[in-house]
């Protein structure tokens, strides 16, 4: 008999993690009585088994009834789920009035991934009218509750002025805090800064680090930039192969950093573009075995 979960913790259906201190087995039939009974927590689990297919055969249509279900007796996590499933047109017919009116929901009872998509939508005017005050207001209620994205986009809000008195030093001041918890968009960012003297004292060395954790999650902005740096020897010392392997990485989804690779090999010779491709090579494999180790991987 397949065995399915019951959520008895809040849990992320974006990020596709449900820790295991907040399951307890539970057979389909149980958790279906239940969620008929109007139990919320398997209302929800019900949901999420539906809309993943884990467990039972997958059906985004029924899940999204029970998600509807349990949000509108008022379970955050379903709100925000519900909102996902509109986002997205997976289950429902997309709709972002309504995507962002179950958001709100979920945002106004704290959900700080709630509030973060409030905020995208408001910062874009998607569902919503454009307000980058309105978005400013609800990445900082996330970005305070420690989500690592909200405070990203705070950070950005005020080095941009979108939302926010523009504030260089209080925008890297949230940088660095979404940096510190490993999100590699806010450590380039970080880099950037730190090679502009952009609300810090300017350090390549510094910037050179930075660019190194987000180069090492695959981010192809910041392996270009490190890149870059190897090959000017700025905050790190000059070697070209490096420059060529990380640019050559960063040339797979980047057009202009296959521009800068063919600049490079026609100041390197055979044997350093080879040995550069070799160290590309390396380099991605240390890049997939970090990430199949990350939290949440499969």
């Amino acid at each position: 008999m397949k065995r399915l979960v019951l959520l008895i913790g809040a849990a992320a259906f974006a990020a596709n993690v449900v820790n295991a201190d907040q399951r307890i087995p539970i057979s389909e039939s149980e958790l279906r009585a239940k969620a008929a009974a109007g139990d919320i927590k398997a209302q929800t689990s019900l949901g999420l088994a539906l809309t993943r297919g884990e467990g039972v055969t997958k059906d985004e249509v029924e899940g999204a009834k029970w998600y509807r279900k349990a949000a509108e007796q008022g379970n955050a996590l379903a709100q925000f789920n519900l909102g996902l499933l509109y986002a997205e047109g997976k289950g429902v017919v997309k709709n972002e009035v309504e995507a962002a009116s179950w958001y709100r929901k979920a945002a106004e009872q704290g959900d700080a991934d709630a509030q973060v998509q409030l905020g995208i939508r408001y910062q874009f005017g998607m569902g919503v009218v454009k307000n980058e005050v309105e978005a400013a207001s609800w990445y900082r209620k996330a970005a305070e509750r420690g989500n690592a994205v909200a405070q990203l986009q705070l950070g950005a809000s005020y080095i941009n002025g979108h939302g926010e008195v523009k504030d260089d030093l209080e925008g890297v001041k949230w940088l660095r805090k979404a940096a510190e918890q490993g999100l590699a968009k806010a450590q380039f960012d970080l880099g950037v800064s730190y090679a502009k003297g952009q609300g810090v004292v300017k350090d390549e060395v510094e910037a050179s680090k930075w660019y190194r954790k987000a180069a090492e999650q695959g981010n192809a902005l910041a392996q270009f930039n490190l890149g870059l740096l190897y090959a000017e020897g700025k905050g790190v010392v000059k070697d070209q192969v490096e420059a060529y392997a990380l640019i050559n990485l960063s040339a797979v989804t980047d057009p202009f950093a296959r521009k800068a690779r063919e600049i490079l090999e026609n100041t390197l010779s055979r044997e350093e573009i080879a040995a550069g491709q070799r160290r590309s090579r390396e380099l991605q494999k240390e890049i997939e075995a970090k990430q199949k180790g990350a939290p949440g991987a499969p």
